[in-house]
């Protein structure tokens, strides 16, 4: 179900693709991280995400 609100459909999006990702268990982190929540390393990247029309 698309979204009409622009603040509410801009909320989502950056909910939905900014974010850090793991690279060594894959889990999702919160965009402050430094360390990952599951394994505890810092090898960290940011969510790959293309820009939208």
């Amino acid at each position: 179900m698309p979204i009409g609100d622009p603040i509410k459909r801009q909320i989502a999006i950056h909910s939905l693709l900014y974010y850090k990702v793991c690279r060594d268990c894959g889990a999702k982190n919160p965009e402050t991280a430094i360390k990952c929540r599951r394994c505890k390393r810092k090898n960290l990247r940011w969510k790959k995400r293309e820009k939208t029309k």
